[in-house]
Order: structure tokens, then C-alpha cells, then sequence
């Protein structure tokens, strides 16, 4: 179970970190006071801002969310002739918000500007009808529990706290189990909704929204800086990241290049899905190099390991480690799924037919970079270590 939260880190210091700037607006009145009337006059602007750039980025559910923010801030701003109706349907405004959030805890991000944004809206037109139908006609439901004698203090919350604590629950677990700056964002804004709802919330509504306007920003740009330095396959620093990691180093360092042995037959044995399988498992261990070295994906099945400030004999011992932990570690590879009902429930094939256990081995380059040397030229010395370890029956590190 607890494998599966690997998001609540990331959840937990999305909250904390609304938290104490929620906190330090609220302690500093005296100094946004004098501008609170030019925030609620560029709230609008700043929401439509946020929509283009979430869209841009493909960011499609912070999209969707800053467009219903934008509906309400002016419906209760301007006075448009919903808003009256609207004043009336505290139940169904506090539901449907948290139901939207839920519709986006559970889909994708896709193109806005595509037929999958026509489909996302007609999804959210839907849920505003289901609530609506459901705080209309649940009163049946209501008084069948009444009648039981076990649950009659229950019917009290089925109409609206049920369903709002349903729908909490599945956002912030999905928040929990997944690693993601998005879905973290969606369990702070459904936070901040219920707060508000309940009338929980000191700030004003304008400023309130500006900061999580500006929170929306900060998670997409953090997560364009992830795609752009970040290798989608392996999860490891790309190529793009090791440039720019070269533009800050001192000049004592060590590097090593590192690349599977045989890929290219592993591939042509066993297709490139497993390939890819096995890359990322590689990689993994890879990732975990003592030492202070930091991996990089530096293309295909070769990596990268930098260990600024270090000398070649601090290096090598880790080095070392990453490839003998590297030539153990079985790698357990799942076959392509069978295609046959029979081949599917045969139990006499055993779990060899599903699974397969293999072993893959590196070999490695390490230079320490000479005086005058550029990274690249310190780089060409790791790769042609590379090429000596190769040469020496592979599974090695050499330098």
C-alpha cells in the first residue's frame, strides 16, 4: 500500500507551501489592503492569462479549472442574469465545484483547442446537470433511510456531505498515488473551495484566486521545465540537463560514460517494449549512485554520471558499485500479453510463460577532467574509456 503513495510528498508540500503564503497574506493586510481594488480589477485578465498559458502547455485540466474560476469570480463580480439563480444554489455551487474537481483528478490533460476539449466540456455540462438532478430528486432516497432505524441520523448527510466527502476522498488519493504537480494542484484548489464554501477563508475571494492563479503558473512551469530536462522513458535528467549541469561546474570533476552491453541484441531478442523495460530499471539503479554523482540519459543506451568536485579515485569505488549492482539485479520482464483466452487461464504454464527473469551487464568510462579542458573535451575522454572497457570483454569500468 504504501508503494503506492509516491505522490504524497509532492502533495504534502503543495499544501504547506499554500498553506504559509495563505498564512503571510493574512498577517500582512495592512500592506495589500491599499491595492486590493487594482487586483480585482486585473483578476479577470490575469484568470485569461492563466487559461492561454495552461493550454499552450497542454496543462488542459488547469485550463478548464481557471475557466469555471473565471465564471464565477464574474457571476458574483458583475451581475450578469444568472447570478441571481446562482445566489439561490449554495448546495448545488459548493457540489458541483467539488465534482468538476473530481472529473479532473480522473482525466488527462489533452489538447484544449482539439475535439478532446469539446468532449471535456460536454463532460463538465454533464456533471452540472447529474448534480442538479440529484439535489433535486434525492429526497425519496432521504426519507427510504429515514424509515430504516439503524440510519436515520444518517439520511441527515446523504443529500450533500456524503457525496462531498466521496468526492474529497477519491481527489486527494488520487493526489496521493500519483507524483504530480497537477493533480496536487487539484487537492489544494478543492481545499480551498470547501473553505470557502463554509466561509473558512479571511482573504478576500479576488485575492484568494490570485494567489492560486499564480500557484497554477508556478505548477506549470515547473512541470515545462520537467519535460523539457526531464527523459520521459527513464525519469532520469536528459541530455539537455547534463548541458546545462556543465555550465556550472567548477573545474575539478569526473565524468563516466556508461552503456549497456548487447542492447542492440537484447532488442532484436526480445522486441523493444521489453526493451524499454529493462532501460528504465537500468536507469533506476543507475539513478542511485552514492558519491555524489548525478545520472543523466544521455541518448539511446548510453548514460551519463558527473561527480563535480571529485577526483577519478573518489569516483571509481562508485562506479564500481553501480556496475556489480547492475550485473546482480534480476530483471524480471513481463512478455507481451497472450492473445488467447485458453493461453490466458492455462495454469499449468506457470509463471515462466508470463514472466522472465534476465541479467544485462554495463561497462564504463571515467576521465577527471585535465586543466584547460572543456566538458566536452573531458566528455570525449570519458567516451573513449568507454570504448577501453568495451575492449576488455565488456561489464567493466575502465578509464
Amino acid at each position: 500500500m504504501l508503494q503506492k503513495i509516491i505522490g504524497l510528498k509532492t502533495l504534502f508540500f503543495s499544501l504547506v507551501t499554500f498553506a504559509l503564503v495563505y498564512f503571510f497574506m493574512v498577517k500582512s493586510q495592512v500592506f495589500w489592503l491599499k491595492q486590493i481594488v487594482i487586483v480585482e480589477q486585473l483578476l479577470v485578465v490575469f484568470l485569461a492569462v492563466v487559461i492561454v498559458f495552461a493550454s499552450y502547455f497542454n496543462r488542459s485540466r488547469l485550463a478548464y479549472l481557471s475557466l469555471l474560476w473565471l465564471l464565477y469570480y464574474g457571476s458574483i463580480s458583475f451581475s450578469p442574469p444568472w447570478s441571481t439563480w446562482l445566489a439561490q444554489q449554495g448546495d448545488w455551487l459548493t457540489l458541483f465545484g467539488c465534482c468538476a474537481l473530481l472529473l479532473f483528478s480522473l482525466m488527462k490533460d489533452r489538447g484544449v483547442i482539439s475535439v478532446h476539449g469539446l468532449y471535456r466540456l460536454v463532460a463538465i455540462s454533464v456533471v452540472a446537470v447529474i448534480v442538479f438532478v440529484w439535489l433535486t430528486m434525492s429526497e425519496p432516497i432521504i426519507l427510504f433511510v429515514k424509515a430504516l432505524p439503524n440510519l436515520a441520523e444518517f439520511s441527515q448527510v446523504i443529500r450533500l456531505e456524503l457525496p462531498l466527502a466521496l468526492s474529497s476522498v477519491v481527489i486527494v488519493w488520487r493526489a496521493m498515488i500519483k507524483a504530480d504537480l497537477v493533480t496536487s494542484a487539484l487537492a489544494v484548489s478543492l481545499l480551498f473551495w470547501l473553505c470557502h464554501q463554509y466561509q473558512l477563508i479571511e482573504l478576500p475571494i479576488s485575492l484568494t484566486l490570485t494567489l492560486l492563479s499564480l500557484y497554477y503558473v508556478l505548477v506549470i512551469a515547473i512541470d515545462a521545465y520537467f519535460l523539457a530536462y526531464r527523459d520521459d522513458l527513464t525519469g532520469l535528467p536528459s541530455r539537455r540537463a547534463l548541458n546545462q549541469l556543465a555550465l556550472s561546474l567548477g573545474r575539478k570533476y569526473t565524468l563516466a560514460m556508461l552503456d549497456i552491453d548487447h542492447f542492440k541484441k537484447f532488442n532484436d531478442t526480445y522486441g523493444h517494449d521489453i526493451g524499454d523495460q529493462v532501460l528504465k530499471l537500468v536507469a533506476k539503479k543507475i539513478g542511485s549512485v552514492k558519491g555524489g554523482g548525478k545520472a543523466f540519459r544521455y541518448g539511446g543506451e548510453e548514460f551519463t554520471i558527473v561527480f563535480p568536485g571529485k577526483s577519478i579515485d573518489q569516483a571509481l569505488p562508485e562506479l564500481v558499485a553501480v556496475c556489480q549492482a547492475i550485473e546482480a539485479y534480476k530483471i524480471v520482464i513481463r512478455h507481451p500479453q497472450r492473445k488467447t483466452k485458453q493461453e490466458r487461464n492455462a495454469k499449468n504454464a506457470g509463471k515462466n510463460n508470463e514472466f522472465k527473469t534476465v541479467n544485462v551487464t554495463i561497462s564504463i568510462g571515467a576521465a577527471v577532467r585535465e586543466n584547460k579542458q572543456s566538458f566536452a573535451q573531458a566528455l570525449k575522454c570519458a567516451d573513449q574509456a568507454l570504448y577501453k572497457a568495451k575492449n576488455k570483454g565488456r561489464n567493466n569500468v575502465s578509464y
